[in-house]
């Protein structure tokens, strides 16, 4: 379908033409309609799909008709600030030939911004982008001007779960309207998801188009190790000179700290981002690696959802994810826009069980690949008993409402 049988604002159409978008993904096909009948939604959607459209879209028409402008009309919380300041570039660009103003609110920041956003947020700007901690810094304070607010979005509502946010996420529902319309994007649809749901909706519509598989323009392939042959590895592998661009994603910040000072000493093009870094220090690394002044960017789970950056080369995974579908958006970073990408994922003996897992939700193994002869043989791949079944288990059907 394209953007304009949506019926919406001219002004909208105009910054989705500069923008570039013609045809409508399947998640905006599906929601758009619905969030402008009004209809409360919980949409499930990996990253990449489109989904931070389909919820703007629909919401800047919606204000540019209401046509007020001197509060805040809708409110969106994201887990990180990586996330907040994503959504806010995207909704700048749609939002261009609009009077509808927006302001991405998240920790971090020197006390100069913390005054930016309290007047924006006294002031009314149309619309805000929060992180959960942030936000209910400024609700205590009680000066949160959210008494015309119309439009709740929850995005990255399972990662906020996971991060521990249930409670701020409460809290801030507390503050709001109990008449408005709220939505509700999640990569997986866990039960404490389908509880949050029904604490935060009113006899929503459910849209079901994740479905559990990576990416086919994406080759995968594993390397069997011990712990202490993972750098020696990464080295070897990143000195390729036809790699341009290289996200190397790990469990801990130890650990992308140790790898990141293990590559510099090869004078490779490298810097790691974390949450020890100041939000400033962060923003820069990003921006250098975006406008590839940066080859290879060294991360935690920070990134592994909420990042849009095109023509990644090669995605590692320095450590197996925890979560079975964190590995989906983790190598979902590279093959964006029907382009070829490679996704590695380094295997020690505490990870197999958990890699198997991953394999399971795949739907097929991940190629095991050979060990460079100078790293030496890593240790076996030991299937589980219990493992051992038809790898076609575990994958999520497209339903659609």
């Amino acid at each position: 379908m394209k953007f304009s049988e949506f019926g919406l604002d001219p002004q909208l159409l105009e910054g989705i033409e500069a923008i570039g978008f013609k045809e409508a993904t399947p998640v905006q096909d599906q929601t758009i309609p619905l969030i402008l009948q009004g209809k409360d939604v919980i949409a499930s959607a990996q990253t990449g799909t489109g989904k931070t459209a389909a919820f703007l879209l629909p919401t800047l028409h919606k204000i540019i008709q209401e046509g007020e402008h001197e509060s805040i009309k809708a409110l969106i919380i994201v887990p990180t600030r990586e996330l907040a300041s994503q959504i806010d570039q995207q909704l700048e660009g749609l939002s261009y030939y609009t009077s509808v103003s927006s302001l991405a609110v998240y920790g971090g920041n020197d006390g100069q911004s913390f005054e930016r956003e309290k007047k924006a947020m006294t002031h009314g700007a149309d619309i805000i982008i929060g992180t959960p901690g942030r936000l209910i810094a400024h609700f205590n304070m009680k000066y949160v001007k959210v008494q015309k607010l119309k439009y709740l979005i929850l995005d990255e509502a399972d990662r906020m779960l996971d991060m521990g946010f249930h409670e701020d996420i409460t809290k801030i529902m507390s503050f709001l309207p109990k008449e408005r319309q709220s939505l509700l994007f999640s990569a997986t649809m866990p039960s404490k998801i389908r509880q949050l749901a029904k604490l935060i909706l009113k006899d929503p519509e459910e849209i079901n188009i994740a479905i559990s598989k990576a990416n086919e323009n994406i080759v995968q392939a594993a390397f069997v190790l011990y712990e202490s042959q993972k750098i020696p590895l990464a080295q070897h592998i990143l000195k390729a000179e036809w790699l341009k661009s290289v996200i190397v994603f790990c469990s801990t910040k130890d650990s992308a700290k140790a790898l990141s000072k293990a590559l510099k000493k090869l004078g490779l093009s490298v810097e790691d981002i974390h949450s020890d870094l100041e939000q400033k220090q962060r923003e820069i690394v990003l921006a250098d690696f975006k406008n590839r002044k940066l080859k290879i960017l060294v991360a935690t789970d920070i990134l592994s959802r909420g990042i849009d950056v095109e023509d990644i080369d090669l995605v590692i995974n320095y450590d197996v994810p925890n979560d079975d579908e964190d590995y989906i958006h983790r190598i979902g970073r590279t093959a964006r826009a029907a382009r070829k990408g490679m996704a590695f994922t380094f295997i020690d003996e505490k990870s197999q069980g958990r890699f198997q897992s991953i394999e399971r939700l795949l739907g097929s193994p991940v190629p095991k690949a050979k060990m460079p002869e100078h790293i030496g043989s890593g240790p076996s791949y030991d299937q589980k008993p219990d493992n051992k079944r038809n790898f076609r288990g575990k994958r999520r059907s497209t339903s659609r409402k």
